[in-house]
């Protein structure tokens, strides 16, 4: 589990946990890892970054070494840019940000992917990736970080085809989620911004899904363990979108 230390990735770590599967994380947090190390006792956790090949690697080898291998692969890495459209990024900070954004949210999937391969053939394993509603609607993010989910949708087309019929890749699209603790790119300032502390969000998220829902981390979890699972061992290429009917407006 890539991103695991809060919010949907927390989630997801938990929901697995609760079938009963071994489960390891990489997280780039010190003080995140400190806590899954505290609250779950009986997970590998891993300190690293990510979008490093070396570093994805290293923790790989460390999952091998303590659990024989790897079965499934979940990623929840990224950043929000805070609606940020293209008219609001001035020329000194556009490179900066663009190469942020797209190094977070699109190459640590390439990147954990890259690294977990080898075991995930040998498993016949499964790959499940992280969108988002702002990869299908323009308006849930800022240009950027909209573009920066399209390309994983790309990027879960593209593995599902050249893996198959080793490995199977999917992805899930949550929309807007209580409880998140998705930061800015340092870049632009935000790193100490939280969208989860947005005031009202509650009532905005309900406010704009057509079930009138305001989702948890722990309401995207289960599409993740169904994707992993050998339920779904017909699927693959596949988003399930799990954002309270944002494609029916």
């Amino acid at each position: 589990m890539v991103g695991a230390g809060s919010g949907i990735g927390r989630a997801v770590l938990d929901a697995f946990a609760a079938e009963g599967a071994r489960i390891a994380s990489l997280e780039i947090d010190p003080a995140k890892c400190e806590r899954l190390a505290r609250e779950l006792p009986g997970c590998l956790v891993n300190h690293g970054d990510a979008t490093s090949l070396p570093q994805a690697e290293t923790a790989m080898a460390a999952v091998r070494e303590a659990l024989g291998g790897l079965d499934v692969l979940v990623n929840c890495v990224g950043i929000f840019d805070f609606y940020r459209g293209l008219g609001d990024l001035d020329a000194g900070s556009l490179d900066d940000a663009f190469d942020e954004t797209f190094r977070v949210n699109v190459k640590s999937q390439l990147v954990s992917v890259k690294a977990a391969l080898p075991d995930l053939r040998r498993s016949h394993g499964s790959v499940v990736l992280t969108v988002s509603t702002s990869g299908f609607y323009p308006g849930r993010g800022g240009v950027l970080y909209v573009a920066s989910k399209f390309a994983v949708r790309g990027c879960v087309v593209a593995l599902a085809h050249e893996l198959a019929p080793d490995v199977r890749v999917n992805g899930v699209a949550p929309g807007g989620t209580l409880g998140t603790e998705l930061t800015g790119p340092r870049s632009l300032g935000l790193d100490g911004r939280s969208l989860g502390g947005a005031p009202g969000r509650e009532d905005d998220l309900k406010g704009r899904t057509p079930l009138a829902v305001a989702l948890t981390g722990a309401d995207h979890a289960g599409g993740y363990v169904f994707l992993a699972s050998d339920r779904a061992r017909g699927v693959t290429g596949t988003i399930v979108h799990s954002d309270g009917g944002m494609g029916i407006r």
